[in-house]
């Protein structure tokens, strides 16, 4: 009697563990699929698309319990659309961010990283500025654009073909960074702070008669350029695919750069220079969070260390300044911890209020 009742309590137990195997096994299933997580939806730049649908990002948000879904729009869209089915917000810089957290009364917002703009460009090109004055060197182990030289030449409309000594570049068209549409991108944002503070007597331009001086000098960089990409993502591929002969120079985000050196995928040739503009912007990728799960997200992208070495190797700067040093030595990236000449962008309005001149004389 006894023998048989050990043999069925066996039975029993071995049962018992079998199912919670298999109901354990549901339950990793059911996580991986995300029947367990909290969907948070955000709209964000189309800059940060690629680490968003990585599967590693997934996976450190899913261990907190969120499944992040977004959608991509341009900072200055972001700063104006109807925000009502998102949970945050996330635009490329801090004006845009500032007049979304005023517009809907949101008094704390992130910050998880950032990249300054910078101007991706060859070595001819570099050697043929730096001869002219145009390119120096910087207060650390890398080159600048100096903008003020830059200007210069830009405002006399001077072509390529008429810089002294140019064998290695005699194009026909003037010397000017590709930048995107100003109307719609907020890295021509960020290149018309820039320009603009120049343009102003190195002063972040703050009125309207400082406004009005600079407007006419500023707005000639992107007229003159003729047809303009809507993202980032074009001039940076244009320069990657078609070269030096189609963009010589294209405004980009440092992290573009990195991104292409970290992956070692072979788009980032032995001729490829990365220069920082003298002065430079960083661009502040702020979320701003209008619901609960949206600050968590936000929460997490600050403070979460596995997250931060997810965006380092995207190439952007974290609050931990660790990350983005080990992750640039890693990938041999010959880029500068840290860049001294740096300035602040105009506020949201004033910048609105140049972009919308500037897009008057289109």
């Amino acid at each position: 009697m006894k023998r048989r009742l050990s043999i069925g309590l066996a039975v029993v137990l071995l049962l018992a563990v079998a199912a919670v195997i298999v109901w354990g096994r549901g339950e990793d299933e059911n996580t991986a699929q995300g029947g367990d997580l909290t969907t948070v939806r955000g709209v964000i730049g189309s800059e940060k698309l690629a680490f968003f649908s990585d599967k590693r990002v997934a996976d450190a948000f899913a261990k907190h319990g969120l499944k992040v879904e977004v959608d991509t729009a341009g900072s200055r869209q972001i700063a104006s659309m109807d925000l009502g089915k998102y949970e945050f917000a996330f635009p490329s810089s801090s004006p845009a961010a500032q007049r979304i957290q005023r517009d809907h009364r949101v008094t704390g917002v992130h910050t998880p990283f950032q990249s300054p703009m910078a101007v991706a460009t060859f070595e001819p090109i570099v050697n043929l500025l730096s001869a002219n004055g145009i390119v120096r060197k910087g207060a650390g182990e890398y080159q600048v654009l100096d903008i003020a030289k830059y200007l210069e030449a830009a405002q006399k409309g001077t072509r390529w073909d008429q810089l002294p000594g140019n064998t290695a570049f005699p194009a026909r068209k003037n010397v000017l960074v590709t930048t995107t549409d100003p109307r719609e991108s907020n890295s021509a944002a960020m290149y018309l702070s820039i320009v603009s503070f120049v343009a102003n007597g190195n002063t972040v331009v703050s009125t309207p008669e400082a406004e009005a001086k600079v407007l006419p000098s500023v707005s000639k960089l992107f007229i003159d350029q003729g047809y303009t990409q809507n993202s980032t993502e074009g001039p940076f591929e244009d320069y990657l695919a078609a070269g030096m002969g189609k963009t010589p120079m294209a405004l980009i985000y440092e992290s573009q750069f990195v991104d292409r050196l970290v992956r070692a995928d072979g788009a980032i040739r032995p001729d490829m220079r990365l220069l920082y503009t003298a002065p430079t912007v960083y661009s502040k990728h702020t979320l701003v969070p209008l619901k609960p799960n949206g600050d968590q997200v936000g929460r997490l992208l600050t403070t979460d260390p596995e997250l931060g070495k997810l965006a380092a190797t995207f190439g952007f700067r974290t609050g931990d300044p660790r990350l983005f040093a080990d992750v640039v030595a890693a990938a041999k990236a010959p880029v500068p911890a840290d860049l001294v000449d740096a300035v602040e962008p105009p506020s949201y309005e004033t910048l609105e209020r140049l972009l919308d001149a500037v897009k008057k004389q289109y």
